[in-house]
This record gives structure tokens, sequence and C-alpha cells, in this order.
């Protein structure tokens, strides 16, 4: 299963790869707005199990924003969080505990626009940052291979303190028992030898170059331990089923990436 798992990995990550070498920014917008939006309705869908999350109208107002903020407008993140707000005072059932339902409402449809669409926003952001070799996706293409090869680092090096120790450190097990302090090196050398092997391509230098890979390490982790906290909550293994070797859903896959787009483009701008 682990080697299955991960041959399906590599052969995802190259097949994006070569479909993003392949197109524009323009071409790739619709896809990525697609793919966030399937990701925010696998969250939706998962917190309703347990919470009064506004489900459709959520997933609607993450398409609304990137829609407006990709092609017309840049200022809907306002206006759409204040509807969302508005929707939940009629969300919630009409009872002794309404007031508490109504927050709960609006907090976790809040929390879905946010983390998903809105900070994966920023992956179509980076293609706007100038391309250090003409490549209109260059930065698009970088953040997705430090990040998954980050991944794949941790998910090495984690396994193989496990096996050669017979055990390693955990990190929060309360919220992940798989991710461990072990795994979090791998993650950094991970994150490093994409960096430092395009040096001479983003011409960071060794300390940038270092900060970018150690930031996506940190933030890729960060991205991991949250959707496994909502997770946990909600009582699922994964956000969906359907993705081959049992890789879960589109939220699964994009989880690490949530929180790094952004840090990237406040880097780089």
């Amino acid at each position: 299963m682990i080697l299955r798992r991960t041959c399906t990995a590599l052969a995802l990550a190259a097949l994006i790869v070569f479909v993003l070498c392949k197109s524009s920014a323009e071409v790739i917008k619709p896809f990525l707005i697609a793919l966030i939006a399937l990701a925010h309705l696998e969250y939706s869908q998962l917190v309703a199990k347990r919470y009064p999350v506004l489900v459709w109208p959520g997933v609607i107002a993450g398409i609304v924003f990137m829609i407006s903020k990709f092609y017309f407008y840049d200022g809907a993140f306002q206006l759409l969080f204040f509807i969302l707000a508005i929707l939940s005072l009629f969300h919630a059932p009409k009872n002794s505990d309404g007031i508490r339902q109504t927050l709960l409402s609006f907090a976790v449809t809040a929390l879905g626009f946010v983390y998903i669409p809105v900070m994966l926003s920023y992956l179509v952001q980076l293609t706007t940052v100038p391309s250090p070799v003409g490549v209109e996706l260059f930065w698009l293409l970088y953040v997705i291979a430090i990040v998954k090869i980050s991944d794949m680092g941790g998910f090495a090096f984690g396994l193989g303190s496990a096996k050669l120790f017979g055990g390693n450190h955990k990190m929060c097990p309360q919220i992940s028992p798989n991710k461990s302090w072990e795994g979090m090196i791998g993650s950094i050398v991970g994150s490093c030898i994409v960096s430092f092997s395009l040096i001479s391509i983003t011409g960071f230098g060794v300390f940038k170059s270092f900060l970018f890979a150690l930031a996506a390490a940190v933030a890729g982790t960060l991205g991991d331990l949250v959707e496994s906290g909502i997770k946990r909550e909600c009582g699922a293994k994964d956000s969906a089923t359907f993705m081959p070797a049992g890789m879960g859903g589109f939220l699964d896959m994009l989880d690490s990436l949530v929180f790094v787009p952004a840090i990237f483009y406040s880097l780089l701008k």
C-alpha cells in the first residue's frame, strides 16, 4: 500500500507538472477554481456531520470570490463575508440554543471560506509574479514541487525512523499520530533539495533559498495538521475516498498547500 501510494503520488505530480508546463495562467485558472471549489465542498460536507455549516452558500461564496478576484474585482471578500454572516442568522434552528448555533454556523462556514478558497487563491496570484525564466507558471510549479517533495521527505524520514529505531518522537499525537519530529526534519530536507537545486534559476542565494524551504516545510506540515484536526473532530479518516491508492479526496491532496502560496507570494513581493 505504501509503495502503491508513493507511485501514485509521483505519477499525479508528474501529470500536474506536465499540464502546467503546457498551459498558461488564463487556461489554468478555471481548473484551479474547480479544484479549489471541490476541496471546499469536501470540507463543508465533512464539517456538516457535526456542525450547522452552510454547505452550498459557503461553496458558492468561494466560487464567486475566486471568479471575481481572478477576472473582475479584487474587493469581493468583505461583501461575501458579510452575506455569509447574515445567512447564518437564518440557518440556525430557532430554539433555546439558537444563539450558539448561529455562532457555530457562521464560524465553521467562515472558516471554510477563508481556509480554502481565500488561501488557495494565492496559487493563481503566484502567476502574476514575474518569472525568472520567462515561464508564466514558474512560481506555481515551484510551490507545488517544493511542497510535495517536502511531503515525501517527511513521509520517508518518519517511516524510516520508526522502522530503524522502533518508534519516533510524536509531534501532535492527539491530532495526527503519524506526524513526528523526524518527519519534520525529512520535510525540511525534501524542500531544501528542491530549493537549492533551483538556486541558479531563482537567484535567491543560500539564505533565501533555505528560508523558502523552511517556510514550505513548516507551513505545509501545519496545513496537514489543520486538516487532520478537522477530520478527527468530525470522525473521518479522509475528506473523501475516490482518489486512487487510498489518497483520499481533493482536500487531502491540497491540505499541505493551503498556507504556502500566500506565504511565498508575500516573500516574493
